[in-house]
C-alpha cells in the first residue's frame, strides 16, 4: 500500500517556476514507477512525466520536454517535478501516481494516486 500527498502548487506568472513534491508512505515506495499527471477543467487526465525506481530513467510528454524535470529521493520517499518556463496551458491539477506495471503513460496503469495540487499559470 502506498499513500501519496502532493504539495507545491500555486499561482505563478507565465515564464515562472514551481517545484511540486509528492511525499509517499509505505515501505515499497522505492519499487514503484512514479508518474506525474495533470487534468485541466473539462479535459481528461494526461501523462506529464515518469521516473523509474532508481531514478536512472525518465520520460516526458513532448510539450514539457526541456521545461520540466522529474526526480526522486527514495531515502525521503519523495518524488519531485521541477517546472520552469511555465505557460498558461500548463494550468491544471497535478497528480502524482505510483505503479508497478512498467514504464507506462496510461492512467489505468497506476495503482495509487494523490489528491492533487492546483497549478495556475497567468498570462
Amino acid at each position: 500500500q502506498v499513500q501519496l500527498v502532493e504539495s507545491g502548487g500555486g499561482l505563478v506568472q507565465a515564464g515562472g517556476s514551481l517545484r511540486l513534491s509528492c511525499a509517499a508512505s509505505g515501505r515499497t515506495f522505492s519499487s514503484h514507477i512514479m508518474g506525474w499527471f495533470r487534468q485541466a477543467p473539462g479535459k481528461e487526465r494526461e501523462f506529464v512525466a515518469l521516473i523509474n525506481w532508481s531514478g536512472s530513467s525518465t520520460y516526458y510528454r513532448n510539450s514539457v520536454k526541456g521545461r520540466f524535470t522529474i526526480s526522486r529521493d527514495n531515502a525521503k520517499n519523495t518524488v519531485y517535478l521541477q517546472m520552469s518556463s511555465l505557460k498558461p496551458e500548463d494550468t491544471a491539477v497535478y497528480y502524482c501516481a505510483a505503479g508497478r506495471s512498467g514504464f507506462q503513460t496510461q492512467v489505468t496503469k497506476y495503482d495509487y494516486w494523490g489528491q492533487g495540487t492546483q497549478v495556475t499559470v497567468s498570462s
